[in-house]
């Protein structure tokens, strides 16, 4: 039901099906109307014809006998029990029958139709609902006629028909309109699907074009839509390339604004490196921190640029066979043996180059400087997420300072190089791209490193 509410194109048929069926039912039941009271109107004037038929015939005799002077037209009056009928009785004073079937068709043979009571005046015609001699449900109109030779006499002209003759063709009838409307429906409902589906064909198209941005497979929505959606797609891209825009120049004027600080930083070292005294030593420590702040804060100032930018993709392969040959040029006094599993060409992350290499810089370089010989690289795809692990097998963190050393200048071992800001910058990335970093022991002694990043 929920699928029902929210669906635009469900509701849009739906509601259109729904009208076609109330419609062509309404229609129908208007046609079938309409066409049985047209039968039953042709019914009553055949009743009529063959009433004003029988009266035209009835004449009396010299001994004053009321006789018919030719037989009626209709050859079923003269077949017996054929569905059709015509009694003539005698009326009495008080309006009631005085001799029942004075006359009588020979269709009726030994039966006799049983009127209901009910005052008729003379000329005045009524219609009833009666059954037959094969107790088969007639339509019976009757009249009552007064001779001219004697008017005392009155007369009640009667005839009868099966309403067979009126319920067959109406079901005939309703079975061919039931076809009829029930072809025609299927061909609206069939239109109403293919036009609701054309309709919906830029639609689909855009949320394609906006999945492909989002996913980074493109930097804006392509292709010509409707004139109906043209502007907006239009209005989207221009969104889309203004913000690119904006974002260009706030990673400009932050390059600058850094530039701007290390040039000082810069002359401020190299001033100190020139004396020896203690004081010169701690404007030099200070002055590295400084540098390394700035550099941390550049970064994720950029990736937080970068994350607002839609449509960036970047394939995995050539940053990581980069950064390997990076890191055995610079740890080749070492020997370690890096192993990169197999993993698709086509996979990529949905972010910027620079930022992919400096989290993978870090993590490698990382694992280089503990690994006792050998660092393992894998790269996997989870739930529409890239899982990057990188293990080695050096001597491993205790799981008590393993969320420590994600802190920013945090180091465990002063002994090694480093300034303690290399995973506290793969952190802070990630968690700007909506991924994280986990750490744990890897089964082969050292620490696994597990990067988890949105996939494009």
């Amino acid at each position: 039901m929920k699928r029902w509410r929210n669906s635009l194109r469900l509701r849009l048929l739906a509601g259109t099906l729904v009208w076609i069926v109330v419609a062509v039912l309404a229609a129908g039941w208007g046609l079938s109307s309409l066409f049985n009271k047209h039968v039953s109107r042709q019914f009553d004037a055949e009743l009529g014809t063959h009433l004003d038929q029988l009266a035209a015939n009835l004449v009396f005799d010299e001994a004053q006998t009321l006789r018919l002077r030719a037989p009626l037209s209709d050859p079923r009056l003269a077949r017996p029990l054929s569905g059709l009928y015509w009694q003539v009785d005698r009326m009495g004073a008080a309006g009631e029958p005085e001799t029942v079937a004075l006359l009588r068709s020979r269709s009726l043979w030994d039966a006799v139709l049983a009127v209901p009571p009910d005052a008729l005046a003379d000329g005045e015609m009524h219609v009833h609902h009666v059954r037959g001699p094969n107790d088969e449900p007639l339509r019976m109109i009757e009249q009552v006629l007064r001779p001219a030779e004697y008017p005392d006499q009155a007369l009640r002209l009667i005839v009868a028909a099966t309403e067979d003759l009126i319920s067959e063709p109406v079901a005939r009838f309703n079975d061919l309109l039931g076809f009829a409307l029930g072809a025609l429906s299927l061909g609206l409902i069939g239109a109403v699907v293919v036009q609701v589906r054309t309709a919906w064909m830029p639609l689909e198209r855009l949320r394609e074009g906006l999945a492909q941005v989002h996913d980074g497979r493109n930097a804006a929505i392509e292709g010509r839509f409707p004139s109906e959606i043209q502007p907006l797609v239009d209005e989207f891209n221009g969104v889309l390339a203004r913000n690119a825009e904006i974002v260009v120049r706030a990673r400009t004027q932050a390059g600058n604004l850094a530039h701007a600080i290390k040039t000082p930083l810069a002359v401020l070292a190299n001033a100190a490196n020139r004396d020896d005294s203690a004081l010169a030593r701690v404007v030099v420590e200070q002055v590295a921190l400084a540098q390394l702040q700035v550099d941390h804060h550049l970064a994720r100032a950029r990736a937080a640029a970068a994350v607002q930018i839609p449509g960036q993709r970047t394939a995995i392969r050539p940053v990581m066979e980069a950064l390997v040959r990076v890191m055995e040029r610079v740890h080749v006094e070492r020997g370690v043996q890096i192993t990169v599993g197999d993993f698709p060409e086509t996979t990529a992350f949905r972010g910027e180059t620079q930022d992919l290499q400096e989290m993978l810089g870090n993590l490698l370089d990382n694992a280089y400087k503990w690994a006792s010989s050998r660092v393992d690289v894998k790269v996997a795809a989870r739930n529409g997420d890239l899982v990057v692990t990188v293990e080695d097998d050096g001597r491993g963190l205790d799981a008590s300072v393993r969320e420590i050393v994600l802190e920013r200048g945090v180091r465990t071992d002063e002994q090694r190089p480093g300034s303690g800001l290399g995973l506290a910058i793969v952190r802070d990335l990630a968690l700007l791209y909506g991924g994280d970093i986990a750490l744990d022991a890897s089964p082969r002694g050292g620490l696994r490193a597990s990067l988890r990043l949105p996939r494009a």
